[in-house]
């Protein structure tokens, strides 16, 4: 029988309410009522079926700023948002093959990363790398003492933290520490800020977890950093993208969690885009490619603006 016990955090999601609705009328003998519509209209248009022209745009991408040799993203989020899970997915994208460098953890309340650390990419060739970086951090919680401190996000923006840094959640890094960085050149610098967010518990987040991210998302643009939003999981928090990827701008409960985030952060809807990471999956998949590449498209073209406007 159903049982109500089992709801948790983990399962508010619209498929999961959707599915507990059918084995309730299939258990009393009923028909399932209609459901309420959850496609409209696309309301944004999804290149499929060029994924290979956008896997050649990254592996001709080279920065035109002679002083970085590799553009930094920098994620940022909630915790369990997915930001390790989106860097296994882009290297799934870009190789051809699930990977899954980047460890996740799908149990623990807490973040399964502690340690700042950077990815490269391989590019096939012996030593040599996709001229783009990702940084992992800590995540985001919404008490005062827990998660990432926003300060050590702020200072990673600057290039200040170095790899292997333990991150601290009642203090910043402090300038006497070996993995603080005096004088951090162009490319230890972030080019671009991505906040990633879970779309299936966008609803769910705390005020103090909103303020934080909107409290980084300000400091970046003092700084003049470009910030977008990956929204993950956008199979848990859709029956109809479950089902088919592609319905994923037909979406009403994606649209509206996207309209959501835009007012929440205030950051324009078209900086914001939906994927699915790479999780049961044991190949590679030519729909969720193209989301992810669309999406890391779009990270290059607002790194690329960024260190080129800072060209002596």
């Amino acid at each position: 029988m159903f049982n109500y016990a089992t709801i948790n955090k983990k399962n508010l999601s619209l498929g999961f309410f959707s599915q507990q609705w059918k084995n309730i009328t299939h258990m009393f003998g009923g028909s399932p009522q209609p459901e309420p519509e959850t496609l409209i209209g696309e309301w944004r248009k999804i290149r499929w079926g060029q994924q290979e022209e956008d896997l050649q745009f990254m592996k001709d991408y080279q920065p035109y700023n002679k002083e970085v040799k590799q553009l930094r993203v920098l994620l940022h989020g909630p915790i369990g948002s997915g930001k390790s899970s989106f860097i296994n997915s882009v290297e799934s994208a870009l190789r051809g093959k699930v990977t899954g460098r980047a460890l996740t953890d799908t149990i623990s309340g807490e973040s399964f990363t502690i340690k700042r650390r950077t990815f490269k990419i391989d590019k096939g060739g012996k030593g040599t790398f996709y001229p783009f970086v990702f940084t992992d951090l800590m995540g985001i919680e919404g008490s005062e003492k827990q998660g990432i401190c926003v300060e050590d996000i702020k200072l990673d923006m600057k290039g200040h933290i170095k790899d292997a840094y333990n991150f601290n959640p009642y203090s910043e890094i402090s300038e006497n520490d070996p993995n603080y960085n005096k004088s951090p050149t162009l490319e230890d610098k972030v080019h671009v800020l991505v906040c990633i967010i879970d779309a299936s518990k966008a609803s769910l987040l705390s005020n103090e977890s909103k303020n934080k991210m909107r409290e980084v998302r300000l400091a970046a643009s003092r700084l003049g950093i470009p910030e977008v939003v990956v929204l993950t999981k956008i199979d848990e928090a859709c029956p109809e993208v479950r089902s088919d990827v592609k319905n994923v701008c037909k979406s009403k409960y994606i649209k509206e969690t996207m309209d959501k985030i835009s007012v929440d952060l205030g950051l324009q809807p078209n900086c914001i885009f939906p994927v699915k990471n790479y999780n049961t999956e044991m190949e590679t998949n030519d729909e969720i490619d193209s989301l992810i590449l669309s999406a890391m498209k779009r990270i290059i073209d607002f790194g690329e603006d960024f260190v080129n406007e800072l060209q002596a």
